[in-house]
């Protein structure tokens, strides 16, 4: 999740009608800054680790599920978890933003049409020629691919010199419209599997999308009214979505991770199209983005939104919409683990090729 951290102010000493230095009103802006300074620290340091924060809870979830009690509670706190995590991250998502991405019309005309035209045909090919003769994995990875990242890729597209405002200012439109499109791909391109049915997925998402995205807009608008409080909020509030995906992730294999250990094979089988989805979609993306002139921070900005998917949504709907299917859910998590290293690697290789000049 990107980092909500402020830039550390120098305090203002206040006085009293005597001329009097107020020093309570010095040690509560002192206590606020090392407040934010410490919260910023923490996010630093989860966004480092945040692979192995990752591996560590589904280790911890493999292990944990020995025991049959501790699995069949895990499984009952999976959806309450990623309904918080999703809560979280629609109150850190600045909707306002919009306007911003629409004056930058060629970017976002780009933006959209990769992520919203191009990437899903480009999923539904790849799970076509690798994954049609399992049908649970082919769910999975349309529903993985098709969902734009709304958070993660603001942390390699800094890491890459990319422009951040730019990549904040199209993640709003990014985030509605695949809560609209979703349905519509998977009944789209898994129709024909006989896996989806509309009612409950239509019901998975207003369950765990709509629900979450309109109390955090909600709290969203209580909150605007005492920026002091909302400030405050958010600081505390930015590590939990990663912290949150992280029980999730531990709860859903403490429940069926037996089910990972009995299919192995389901590595090897998302690996290819994983890789070739990513080393498409990044050639795709720098190359568009030379041909209709945009300069290297923006052509990496387009790149890390084509390329970074937004797994919790999916594995959110996954785990609601199909839960007889529970390996439509682990692929959603296999290829968020894949997913990872590719784009760190992506945005190192990025930054090497970041010419003297950029243009």
């Amino acid at each position: 999740m990107f980092s909500l951290m402020k830039p550390i102010q120098y305090p203002v000493v206040s006085h009293s009608s005597s001329g009097i230095p107020n020093h309570r009103h010095i040690s509560y802006t002192i206590q606020s800054n090392h407040y934010a300074r410490n919260r910023g620290l923490l996010m630093q340091l989860i966004e480092k680790w945040y692979t192995l924060i990752i591996v560590t809870a589904v280790t911890a979830g493999l292990i944990l599920g020995q025991w049959s009690k501790v699995a069949s509670f895990a499984e009952q706190l999976i959806v309450p978890l990623l309904m918080g995590m999703l809560y979280v991250t629609f109150l850190q998502i600045p909707l306002q933003a919009i306007r911003e991405a629409l004056t930058n019309v060629r970017f976002t005309a780009l933006s959209l049409i990769l992520n919203f035209i191009w990437t899903p045909l480009l999923a539904w090919g790849l799970a076509l020629v690798f994954l049609s003769g399992e049908p649970a994995l082919y769910i999975g990875f349309i529903m993985l691919m098709v969902t734009p990242c709304t958070d993660w890729y603001l942390v390699f597209t800094g890491i890459a010199k990319g422009n951040t405002a730019l990549s904040t200012a199209i993640l709003p439109v990014n985030l509605l419209l695949q809560i609209v499109l979703l349905p519509v791909y998977l009944l789209l391109f898994g129709g024909m599997t006989g896996t989806v049915h509309l009612d409950p997925l239509l019901s998975g998402i207003l369950f765990v999308l709509i629900i979450p995205f309109l109390l955090a807009r909600m709290t969203d608008a209580v909150l605007k009214r005492h920026s002091a409080i909302r400030n405050r909020v958010m600081q505390t509030l930015s590590p939990m979505p990663i912290l949150l995906l992280s029980l999730a992730i531990c709860a859903m294999f403490a429940s069926q991770g037996s089910l990972l250990l009995n299919n192995l094979y389901l590595l090897v089988l998302l690996l290819i199209p994983i890789i070739l989805f990513f080393l498409v979609n990044l050639a795709v993306s720098q190359i568009t983005g030379q041909k209709v002139g945009l300069a290297y921070p923006d052509r990496v900005s387009l790149s890390m939104t084509t390329l970074a998917r937004n797994s919790p949504v999916a594995l959110a709907i996954a785990i609601t919409a199909f839960p007889d299917q529970p390996l439509i859910a682990l692929t959603l998590v296999i290829g968020h683990l894949l997913e990872l290293p590719i784009l760190a690697l992506v945005s190192k290789v990025l930054l090497v090729r970041k010419p003297s000049r950029t243009t």
